[in-house]
Order: C-alpha cells, then sequence, then structure tokens
C-alpha cells in the first residue's frame, strides 16, 4: 500500500487507571479495507477501540486519523472527523423509537444537513428498520438492535466504522447476516472498517488483513487468509 493510511495507531499504551492494558500497539488501517483485531478474553480489544475512540486516555504514543493527531480529542468529537464506535451490545435507548435512536447518530454539526438523506440510506441498507422506525428500540431482536445500532453509526457519514464484538448475544445464522451485511457496506460504499470479534473463523472470512491481541500486545499481524490458515491460530482461536 502507499500512500497515508486511514487510521495509524504508533506504540500506543493504555489502560484504566494504574491498570496497565496495551502495550506499545502498531498498526495502521488503509482505506477501503477491513480489519480484524482477534484475541482471547480479556487481550484488551475492547479497551484498544475504547482508547482510539478517545473514551479512554493513552498513556502512550498516539492515534492519527487522516493525517492528524486525535488522542487528545474528545470522544463527540470524533463522528464530526469521520470515526465511529459501535459499541459492544450497541447500547441503544430502548424507550427511544428507532427512528429517534437513528436521528442522535447524525448529532454533529457536518452531519446534521444531510439527516433525511442518511435516514433514507440507512432505511434502504436495513428494511426491517424502515418497518420497526416507530416502535421501540428496546422490543427489537437481538439482531435487529445490532442492525440498529450500526445504522445509527452510519449517520455520522463515517469514513472509519469501527465496530466491537457485533456478534454478541446473536446466533451463528444472524451473524453471519450481520457480517455479510459489513462486508457489503464495504464493497458498495466509501467505508472502512475495523471490527473486533471473538468469533475468529466468521470474521476472518470477510477481513481482509488481521491483528492477533494477546495480553495486550499484537502477537501476529498478516493477511486475513494467511492468518486462518495458520496452524496455532486454528488451534488457538478457532477450536480445530
Amino acid at each position: 500500500m502507499t500512500g497515508t493510511p486511514l487510521l495509524r495507531v504508533e506504540r500506543l499504551c493504555g489502560g484504566y487507571g494504574e491498570i496497565a492494558v496495551l502495550h506499545d500497539i502498531d498498526f495502521s488501517v488503509e482505506a477501503g479495507q477491513i480489519v480484524a483485531i482477534v484475541g482471547a478474553n480479556g487481550a484488551g480489544k475492547t479497551t484498544l477501540l475504547s482508547t482510539i475512540a478517545s473514551l479512554l486516555r493513552p498513556t502512550g504514543g498516539r492515534v492519527t486519523f487522516r493525517g492528524e493527531a486525535i488522542s487528545n480529542c474528545r470522544p463527540n468529537e470524533l463522528p464530526g472527523r469521520g470515526l465511529a464506535l459501535v459499541p459492544e451490545g450497541g447500547r441503544l435507548f430502548p424507550f427511544m423509537s428507532v427512528q429517534e435512536n437513528l436521528e442522535l447518530g447524525a448529532f454533529a454539526p457536518s452531519a446534521r444537513a444531510s439527516t433525511k438523506a442518511r435516514m433514507d440510506e440507512v432505511m434502504t441498507i436495513f428494511p426491517v428498520l424502515g418497518e420497526r422506525r416507530s416502535q421501540f428500540a428496546g422490543r427489537l431482536s437481538g439482531g435487529e438492535r445490532q442492525m440498529c445500532a450500526i445504522a445509527r453509526a452510519l449517520m455520522c457519514g463515517p469514513a472509519l466504522l469501527m465496530l466491537d464484538e457485533p456478534s454478541v448475544g446473536l446466533s451463528p445464522l444472524m451473524t453471519e447476516r450481520v457480517l455479510e451485511t459489513i462486508a457489503n457496506l464495504v464493497r458498495t460504499r466509501d467505508l472502512t472498517v475495523m471490527i473486533v470479534e471473538q468469533r475468529v473463523t466468521e470474521v476472518l472470512e470477510i477481513a481482509d488483513s488481521a491483528h492477533i491481541l494477546d495480553h495486550g500486545r499484537i502477537t501476529q499481524s498478516g493477511p486475513a487468509a494467511r492468518l486462518r490458515d495458520d496452524r496455532q491460530i486454528r488451534e488457538t482461536y478457532m477450536g480445530l
């Protein structure tokens, strides 16, 4: 790849207070790719996304997005810059309607002018949300809630969409549908995705590249197809 990566993480360290979780994390994300971050429970995957999204302050290193440092940004500034995070579980507002949840995704000033057009777009991508638009989000099925959370993030028109465990609580069939939707979004729209996922086999099927996170350190990186065929990874993370 040539040119400046869309996202660059350099020697990133972080954690919770005095508890260090991330240790010298280095990787980049190229535009138009799906990049997977995989690892066991407690490996630091959610901490990594939270630090990139400025929900946690790094204790060392830096993060640049579109060539600009974002480590000192407030979390609410990043959607306006084109970076959106879908947290684990989606975290919708259950007693607000589907449409109201989606409208919250367009709170950034840069997104407000095109709220209606984006609303129409996400309803086209996720037709079930159009059918449920006046329904309380808390009454959606697990798969529908995940789709709504992704759609809400798309309302800000992100260049980079970060997804934290989108398969949590979903059946294998619904997981497959959600991952297929993510892959299709990257193919058909100007979108890049970084996805944290424990269902390693499934996510490596759609990813272009992947990084293995173990105890807060990246231990392996490379094309997803190569890592998918690696014997050690298959035994450790896929149960094969």
